[in-house]
């Protein structure tokens, strides 16, 4: 709220000029935001509960003109109380988090928010947005049908499409199909439908990690060089085929660029890139093996004929690459994409088999 436009208010006009009214708190604080908004100001009011939210409007609603004087003693009134304050503090468990960021552990807050949601305060619903995708999954493979389509409802587009695509055919069908029935779903039986599902996940024994091993190997390799990668994969190969096989799907290298990412995503990825990093990437791959000489080729294609020109241009003029740079660039590609997924700004194709 604008003090300045407070202070001009109470000191606008002569004496009072008729005698001021006695208001409820709840009108005088109807007065205040009547005259904020009539100033332009923009006033958090959602922060409001829902209740306090009514009766603010509803107070507003009943109330017709008041004189200068009233508005003067009003204003002066307000003014005084917010001089007295000598410190405030956040409002509610979400604030108050938010103010604590980085100084409470990752279990505290969690059994914080679900004892706040519990006793009728915050949106579950957040909460489970902010879940890693894989106990997403884990979560519409479990719970029932129903629940999977009120659960992808409220998560976003982007998160939604990527859990989608992960499913089995059938079960995915099915799912999106239920959603045509979630608006017949009041928001109250939403918000405790949320409250359960973070219950079952609050039972789930805890973790100590954030991802799983086939997602941390995975990681890890994206980011080794492909001799040290290739080496490490046969060697899971010969310990345990079936995680090597979905370790080799977790892995997104330059080489995989064409069947996992979307022609209309490219000039996103180029603009993501360092300039010079990304020239470097497709002067080395353009000058090695078919993988990455392909992953190029796709870039380049999925440019503007003008932009890809430049490129072309440009990387002539750079001329041969030293491997170790060439790979160098080539991760930092990578790790941009990976970046703009992480983001929902692109979502990666799931590998075939």
């Amino acid at each position: 709220m604008s003090g300045v436009s407070l202070h001009t208010a109470a000191s606008a006009g002569g004496p009072p000029a008729a005698p001021v009214e006695v208001l409820t708190r709840r009108q005088k604080a109807a007065v205040i935001v009547r005259l904020l908004l009539s100033q332009g100001e923009q006033i958090p009011l959602s922060a409001l509960s829902e209740a306090h939210q009514a009766e603010l409007t509803e107070a507003m609603a009943r109330m017709r003109a008041v004189s200068r004087a009233t508005l003067r003693a009003v204003v002066e009134e307000f003014l005084a109380e917010l001089e007295s304050v000598g410190l405030s503090f956040p409002g509610g468990i979400d604030a108050a988090l938010e103010a604590l960021d980085g100084h409470l552990s990752a279990t505290t807050v969690s059994r914080l928010r679900r004892k706040a949601m519990s006793a009728g305060a915050g949106d579950p619903w957040a909460q489970i947005a902010g879940l890693p995708p894989d106990v997403l999954l884990g979560a519409l493979e479990r719970e029932s049908i129903e629940v999977g389509a009120v659960m992808l409802s409220k998560l976003s587009v982007a998160r939604a499409a990527e859990l989608l695509g992960r499913l089995p055919g059938e079960r995915a069908r099915r799912l999106a199909h239920a959603i045509a029935e979630t608006g017949r779903i009041g928001p109250e039986n939403v918000r405790r439908i949320g409250l359960a599902l973070l219950d079952s996940l609050d039972a789930m024994p805890e973790r100590a990690f954030d991802t799983t091993p086939v997602e941390r190997v995975g990681a890890i390799l994206n980011h080794s060089p492909a001799a040290t990668r290739d080496e490490v994969l046969e060697g899971l190969e010969q310990e345990d085929a079936a995680f090597a096989a979905e370790v080799r799907k977790a892995i997104f290298t330059f080489a995989d660029i064409p069947a996992r990412v979307a022609p209309a995503d490219v000039p996103r990825i180029a603009k993501e890139c360092d300039a010079s990093v990304f020239v470097t990437a497709l002067a080395a791959a353009l000058a090695g093996e078919e993988g990455p000489r392909a992953a190029a080729e796709f870039l380049l294609g999925g440019l503007s004929q003008r932009m890809a020109g430049q490129l072309r241009d440009e990387i002539a003029d750079r001329g041969a690459v030293k491997a170790k740079d060439g790979e160098a660039a080539m991760g930092q590609v990578v790790a941009a994409i990976r970046a703009l997924e992480g983001r929902g700004e692109l979502i990666l194709a799931a590998r075939e088999g």
